[in-house]
């Protein structure tokens, strides 16, 4: 049961690596010691050395126990995790939160106690979901939530208090509480099970509130910090380390993003002055400033992720000499005033502590667009947690203090909270001029906190140039072609429009939105599909439905434009100036691979949802149409109540619908049941069918998990789109100097990754990157005349294919190639990495995704698919596409 519980809760709480550790090493000390006010503390200490060394002494009068995870790995999360387990085990319902200071105080009563926040600890947890804890704070104590929860006897409770709250109101804590019938302090010392939680736990050592904390009698203490030493002149390391999980550790997991250090192409330092040092790094932060937000908008465009605003933080010496540096960057000498209103100034307290108004600024940062530069004084430490830090000037800063955990630490954590594979959104980088070799150094030193591998060089030939940086928009040739969106460089340029009127082009824009939008997913076989009879009927009546609001006079309109031939002109032009990339999902084979055992859903208790009187808006997972729902409208109607959980159910990856249907709708017809036993009327079940549909299928799959049984190694794969419509590109340049014709080399070679290339005939778009002069040459190869055969070709976009090659990292193709008889996907890799086990990965993936493409196009009559892995010396001007093809295509991979 307890092994069932911990691993519910792993997987529910997505915990990390070390985090799941973690909690199994707490598992195992509950296990070995026993669990009470009374417990022997020298027998307990014994017991727990014998299985971990590293703790030699509690340091308390109770079993205090420290788990030390890097910054930026999930100390709340892990928080969440041990509170959850503790409850869900029977063990203990009171929990004790000790913040070290305001702000972390205040980011953990919201982690805990706001449900719709991506941050709430207890997400996934179904047994909190109906009935969360109570969460009575250094705010609200007064008012006695806690013992009316004690009282009902219903779920957990969770004190969160701040220690200089504790301090400066023991008066007030220790006074008789006339609802208690005794102060508050002897109602939590008395309370049989409490469990004390403490954030950031070397700030409690040397603090006097700890004694008070004493004596609360806890059961047990669990500390988590990232630094288990304590502070001041005379660091000690802590004595009752459990897990220690550095940094250093965390970047080489991929935990953290992946820290460089910066200097300028060939920098002297003895060159310049010291003023002219300053100068030059701020400048030097300013470009890789500017560089880390043109990538961040790339990607945010290209995946549909939230945009990330990063800002740039300057460490001064002191408060002099941090408005030295406001006044220097927000003047006309400093990129032509450029950032004048977009800095602040920070300074800490006159003991080096940060100031709780400082912090609360640091902390706004993570929501604050306006803020590029961030200006500060001390060394930084912890309470905030942004994850869009990118750039750190540190100034007259010696190499040891840059690489302290209190320096990078704060810009260490991931803004999507895992490493998207794009270097620059997942670098931090520090501009070290006068401190480069030093830091190299000392970042290889073994024993070095934080290691340091890459570098980052700024102007010239460097990685990060000196002009500036500029995000260079392409739209595909067909979307430009049929809704008039012109690239970057194109806006003045008058474009080829396929229609001439503005009915026609209103008609277009919808029919594009209507295929985007609805037929990618609807249509399995090929984009081929949509010049049908049938499918141009039915988008025409979709594009009618859609403008007959717009248009408060349709009939005049469409009096105006043919909407059925505006929109065979439109897929007209999208089958011809698109290259048709199935999406194909592979899993493993549902007759004999995995699948769920029977069972019946247990806790159907804990369904408690109530229906909305307001209107929602409701949007189907099938098609996507929208309906708005009241209670007194009727909505978008399933023929079966069970259907509204079921379409949840089946969009999980783990779920086969073919195999998995009996089961889905039996337990989504116990889930009616359900709601039927205690709401009122039909139209109330199904309203909440509607609104919680998905909070109900994720309290379903939670219990199907337990269930869960996989054997073979047999897969099958399953188109999920027959087409993918071309989206937008976007690529980084320094300036519109660095967009030059396809057919020029770069001079030198090297430099070809910076420039964006036009002039194509045959591409899919009018600009595109290439990672080496050899890609440009390939492209050279495909655009000649002479390759009369080749149709169009592009170099596909982050998502245009759906290859996973590694615990599901994604492999974006260098090339896609149709010709009038096949389709080619197309890799070239510089001949000695040929035999690299990832680029053998990617082509075994790749391989597979071939092998299933073209079975998929046997059954639809599409052209057959080729991967070709192409050693770089061979792409020469001599060679032609068959040639290349000829020599290095690769067998497809039997599956």
């Amino acid at each position: 049961m307890l092994q069932r519980q911990l691993h519910q809760i792993k997987a529910r709480l997505s915990l990390r690596t070390p985090q799941a550790e973690a909690l199994d090493i707490l598992a195992d000390v509950l296990d070995t010691i026993e669990f009470s006010k009374g417990t022997d503390v020298v027998a307990a200490l014994d017991a727990i050395k014998a299985t971990y060394p590293t703790v030699t002494d509690f340091e308390r009068d109770f079993p205090s126990l420290c788990f030390a995870l890097a910054t930026g790995v999930g100390k709340t999360r892990l928080m969440g995790a041990f509170i959850a387990y503790l409850y869900l085990t029977g063990r203990s319902k009171h929990f004790f939160i000790l913040a070290p200071n305001t702000t972390i105080y205040d980011k953990l009563v919201a982690d805990f106690s706001q449900q719709n926040s991506q941050k709430y600890v207890f997400k996934g947890i179904a047994e909190f979901a109906q009935l969360p804890p109570i969460v009575e704070t250094g705010d609200n104590w007064e008012r006695g939530y806690a013992v009316r929860g004690d009282l009902l006897g219903q779920t957990a409770i969770v004190f969160i208090f701040n220690v200089d709250k504790i301090n400066k109101e023991q008066g007030r804590i220790r006074k008789l509480h006339e609802y208690i019938g005794e102060s508050y302090f002897e109602y939590l010392s008395g309370l049989p099970d409490l469990v004390l939680l403490m954030d950031e736990a070397h700030r409690y050592r040397a603090k006097a509130g700890m004694n008070a904390i004493a004596e609360l009698k806890p059961v047990i203490g669990l500390e988590l910090t990232a630094t288990p030493r304590s502070v001041g002149a005379k660091s000690v390391a802590f004595k009752n380390v459990v897990v220690d999980y550095p940094l250093g550790q965390a970047m080489a997991d991929g935990y953290v993003k992946d820290p460089a250090v910066a200097t300028r192409e060939g920098f002297r330092v003895d060159s310049v002055t010291r003023e002219q040092l300053e100068g030059i790094k701020l400048e030097d932060g300013i470009h890789c400033h500017e560089h880390t937000k043109a990538e961040l908008a790339i990607y945010a465009q290209q995946t549909g992720r939230k945009l990330v605003h990063p800002f740039m933080l300057v460490v001064a010496q002191d408060t002099m000499h941090a408005s030295e540096i406001r006044r220097y960057v927000e003047s006309d000498d400093f990129f032509q005033g450029r950032y004048r209103g977009r800095v602040i100034e920070v300074h800490s307290g006159t003991r080096g502590e940060e100031t709780e108004e400082a912090t609360e600024k640091l902390v706004a940062l993570e929501h604050d667009a306006q803020t590029d530069i961030v200006i500060h004084v001390n060394k930084l430490k912890e309470g905030w947690d942004v994850t869009n830090l990118y750039t750190i000037v540190p100034l007259r800063a010696s190499a040891s203090d840059i690489l302290t955990e209190q320096t990078l630490g704060r810009g260490l954590r991931l803004p999507y909270g895992q490493r998207t594979g794009v270097e620059a959104v997942d670098r931090l980088t520090i501009i070290a001029h006068d401190r480069f070799d030093d830091v190299i150094k000392a970042a290889r030193d073994p024993d070095s906190l934080i290691s340091i591998r890459k570098t980052v060089i700024v102007g010239g030939n460097g990685d990060v140039s000196d002009i500036g940086a500029h995000v260079v928009q392409a739209p595909s040739n067909v979307e430009t072609l049929l809704t008039g969106t012109a690239g970057t460089f194109d806006e003045s340029e008058q474009k080829p429009y396929v229609f001439e009127t503005q009915e026609e082009r209103e008609v277009a824009r919808i029919t594009w939105d209507v295929i985007e939008r609805e037929f990618e997913r609807r249509i399995k076989t090929g984009i081929e599909k949509l010049e049908t009879p049938e499918v141009q009927a039915e988008i025409t009546r979709i594009v009618k439905e859609a403008m007959a609001p717009e248009q408060g006079t349709f009939e005049t309109f469409e009096r105006k434009t043919d909407v059925a031939a505006t929109v065979a002109k439109v897929t007209k032009q999208l089958v011809m100036h698109t290259i048709s990339i199935p999406e194909i999902v592979v899993l493993p084979t549902s007759e004999v691979n995995f699948g769920f055992n029977d069972f019946d859903l247990s806790n159907l208790e804990a369904i408690a949802k109530q229906p909305l009187s307001d209107q929602i808006m409701v949007q189907r997972l099938r098609d996507e149409s929208r309906a708005f729902l009241a209670r007194t409208t009727e909505g978008v109607k399933e023929e079966r109540l069970e259907n509204y959980l079921v379409r949840h159910l089946m969009d999980l990856p783990q779920v086969d619908y073919e195999t998995q249907s009996e089961l889905l709708f039996k337990l989504s017809g116990q889930t009616v049941k359900r709601l039927e036993s205690y709401l009122a009327t039909p139209e109330d079940v199904e309203n909440v069918l509607i609104v919680h549909g998905k909070d109900l299928a994720r309290f379903i799959f939670g219990q199907m998990q337990t269930h869960y049984w996989e054997t073979a190694t047999d897969y099958r794969a399953s188109v999920s789109r027959g087409f993918i419509m071309l989206k937008p590109q976007a690529f980084n340049v320094p300036s519109e100097a660095f967009v030059r014709d396809f057919r020029t080399p770069v001079n030198p070679l090297s430099q070809t990754p910076k420039h964006v290339f036009e002039g194509f005939a045959k591409c899919c778009y009018p600009y595109q990157k290439f990672d080496s002069d050899t890609e440009r040459e390939f492209a050279v190869i495909l655009e000649s005349k002479s390759e009369t055969g080749v149709l169009r070709w592009m170099k596909p976009g982050i998502g245009q294919f759906r290859i996973e090659y590694a615990a599901g990292q994604s492999y974006e193709p260098d090339f896609v190639v149709e010709t009038d008889r096949d389709k080619f996907i197309v890799e070239i890799k510089a001949k000695n990495e040929m035999s690299d086990p990832v680029v053998q990965a990617k082509a075994k993936a790749a391989r597979k995704w071939v092998h299933h493409a073209n079975d998929h196009a046997k059954d639809t009559g599409g052209k057959p698919w080729t991967y070709v892995l192409i050693p770089h010396d061979t792409v020469k001007p001599s060679a032609t596409l068959a040639s290349l093809v000829s020599a290095h295509s690769q067998a497809v991979a039997l599956i």
